[in-house]
């Protein structure tokens, strides 16, 4: 076990807070409500490169903003937990559930990081 997975497992450490969607079909996915400044900063921050369409500046802060939200998604009774996992799955999802979780991480924004809310 490594120095940053024994850190994680003391006990009294605080929980994050977080909110659960659930989906149409039933799938949930639970999103911390805060996020540190430092992260609000870079999220906010256009990091594009100068070639970068406009298209592309969007998609890569939608997929900052699931990377730092996104805690878990439970797909079909089956919980994903690791950010890889996570990401991976977003990025395979098809457009419906791409716009779902779009909108959801938008509805989240509003109501607990209203900094990042576009």
């Amino acid at each position: 076990m490594g120095r940053r997975s024994r850190r994680r497992a003391r006990s009294g450490d605080e929980v994050t807070p977080t909110s659960e969607y659930a989906d149409p079909d039933g799938n949930v996915l639970t999103l911390r409500n805060e996020l540190s400044p430092a992260t609000i900063a870079k999220i906010n921050a256009d990091e594009a490169r100068p070639g970068a369409s406009a298209e592309d500046r969007w998609q890569r802060r939608e997929e900052l903003l699931f990377e730092r939200l996104a805690l878990r998604w439970e797909i079909a009774g089956l919980p994903l937990e690791g950010q890889k996992e996570l990401l991976g799955r977003l990025r395979m999802a098809d457009s419906g559930t791409r716009r779902w979780v779009g909108g959801t991480i938008d509805r989240h924004l509003r109501e607990h990081l209203p900094d990042l809310a576009r």
